[in-house]
């Protein structure tokens, strides 16, 4: 089987901008082109790789050419720059972290990067997602690398153990002495209000689980960012996981305490990246993993 490189790209493009309309404009083609670019790479693996949605869905056999294509622009676009003849774009990386590294140790591992002379460093394109999750974009070829809980290679990937982020049961000294004033206590916990990020954290009721002997339903209030979060705590909506990195911090060190100094919560974390011989890949796993030994519990 032949795999036409415009095809290829055609798929990426639909993919990344959501409708093929968006995908001509990037491409600088009409609607009618990457259709049929579409067509043809469909007729050439038997397979249907889109779903014609808004925005556009990758199937399952389309994420295998997916992850061919982004592999093809990554090599193609260092390529250009060893050879300097410059493609008029900026190499983009696309990566998915987690919402906690995102928000405490990552972006200064990454900024020196970006901050490179003459626009020699990479541009970042970040998915943010619970770390439970991110493998799945890389499994999706939606992104080359990813920050993820998941200790098993993604097939065509490579696994860095980084360490493990330590998060502790924290709220606001006024809300410990209403809802905690004799500790946490089975009863207190399933009474408390908590505070999560969103449906897919289980950081919370993982603590309630090892803290209490039945099942807990506490009311809950979700706040899906991480600075938001800490505030939601610190303003005494609920308790709340925070991680160590971030309760503890000069800024906002003072306005929570740890309720239970004995129910810290340690996650582990990994850096999966494509097996590519990619110097700018390289350079950003070296400079997470850098920071990880820094940041992280070892």
């Amino acid at each position: 089987m032949d795999v036409d490189l415009a095809h290829l790209r055609a798929l990426s493009a639909a993919v990344s901008e959501g409708t093929l309309e968006a995908a001509a404009r990037a491409l600088h083609v009409t609607p009618s082109a990457i259709s049929q670019r579409l067509r043809a790479l469909e007729v050439a693996t038997g397979r249907v790789l889109l779903v014609r949605s808004k925005p556009v869905r990758v199937t399952e056999s389309g994420e295998v050419l997916l992850r061919l294509a982004r592999q093809v622009e990554l090599l193609a676009d260092e390529t250009l720059a060893e050879l300097d003849a410059g493609s008029g774009q900026h190499q983009s990386l696309p990566i998915a972290v987690n919402a906690d590294s995102l928000g405490t140790w990552v972006l200064p591992a990454l900024a020196p990067l970006a901050a490179a002379p003459a626009g020699a460093g990479p541009c970042f394109d970040l998915h943010r997602d619970d770390e439970a999750h991110t493998a799945g974009l890389l499994r999706a070829g939606t992104v080359v690398a990813a920050i993820t809980t998941d200790p098993n290679p993604v097939a065509g990937c490579t696994v860095t153990r980084l360490g493990a982020m330590r998060y502790r049961p924290m709220a606001a000294p006024a809300f410990a002495r209403r809802w905690f004033p004799d500790g946490v206590t089975p009863e207190a916990l399933g009474a408390a209000p908590v505070v999560l990020f969103d449906r897919k954290d289980d950081l919370q009721h993982r603590y309630l689980r090892e803290r209490l002997p039945a099942p807990a339903h506490p009311p809950v209030h979700y706040v899906p960012s991480t600075a938001d979060f800490l505030t939601a705590v610190r303003l005494g909506m609920g308790w709340g996981m925070l991680p160590e990195l971030q309760a503890h911090s000069g800024q906002d060190g003072d306005h929570v305490l740890d309720i239970d100094p004995s129910g810290a919560i340690d996650v582990a974390l990994y850096w999966q990246q494509w097996k590519l011989r990619s110097p700018a890949l390289d350079r950003v796993a070296q400079a997470v993993i850098q920071a990880a030994r820094t940041c992280l519990v070892r």
